[in-house]
């Protein structure tokens, strides 16, 4: 880690150079235990593969493994990685009730050019003693990685530092699509995008294929990196 030179603004310095949220920053141990983070690591590996799976076949399968846990458990640690089964709803986060949603603007639209679409998603990443989240801001045309965050729960804050660092670095998209997750719905988001005009769409129900390009991304990450490493925190 950089050191710390104790001023709130250098630690806010060292955070954009590491690429992580500050809360990522002063990241510790989650409160799961050891039990619960390698049943939530099997459903990682296991959703890469079979993305359809529910938290009933997905109770099936950890039991078949040799762990005597009911469907309960697994649906709450689903829950909490922020992970569905995609013929459910899409996968991430779950809507707020009362943030604004938008329409979705893809239909039929012929993406032809760099900086027309961006979209973004969230994904979990498993650590030797935790977990974080990974968010990714994401050329539509080019399959190009703009900009990414971590952090250590799965509010607004990492997203729209993502998003504010897209921006600066590669210009403004015409179109900005993402599921309706909390953290793609809340005012912070959704704002950011207003203000640089960028118009924002929405995936509705039944669009989860829509994430497809991006979570070839995620598979490709968690296979030839992650899963091959036991990482202590979110400094990688």
């Amino acid at each position: 880690m950089i050191e710390n030179s104790g001023s709130k603004l250098s630690i806010s310095k060292q955070c954009r150079l590491l690429s992580i949220s500050r809360s990522s920053f002063y990241y510790e141990e989650s409160g799961e235990s050891a039990l619960n983070l390698e049943l939530m690591r099997i459903i990682d590996e296991q959703f890469m593969m079979t993305p359809d799976f529910g938290s009933r076949q997905m109770t099936k399968l950890i039991n078949r493994y040799g762990y005597n846990i009911g469907r309960k458990r697994v649906r709450r640690l689903m829950k909490k990685m922020g992970i569905a089964a995609v013929y459910q709803k899409p996968k991430t986060s779950n809507p707020h009730p009362e943030h604004k949603t938008y329409p979705y603007l893809l239909r039929g639209l012929d993406i032809n050019r760099p900086n027309q679409v961006w979209c973004s998603d969230i994904t979990y990443i498993p650590m030797r003693r935790g977990f974080l989240y990974l968010v990714a801001i994401m050329d539509w045309y080019s399959r190009k990685v703009l900009s990414w965050r971590l952090s250590n729960s799965l509010d607004s804050d990492f997203c729209v530092a993502a998003l504010e660092e897209a921006l600066e670095k590669y210009g403004t998209p015409e179109i900005f699509n993402t599921d309706q997750g909390s953290q793609f719905t809340s005012y912070e988001f959704t704002q950011t995008l207003k203000d640089a005009g960028v118009r924002i769409s929405m995936d509705g129900k039944g669009r989860w294929m829509d994430n497809v390009m991006i979570e070839r991304i995620w598979r490709t990450l968690k296979y030839s990196f992650v899963y091959l490493h036991a990482f202590d925190n979110g400094s990688l």
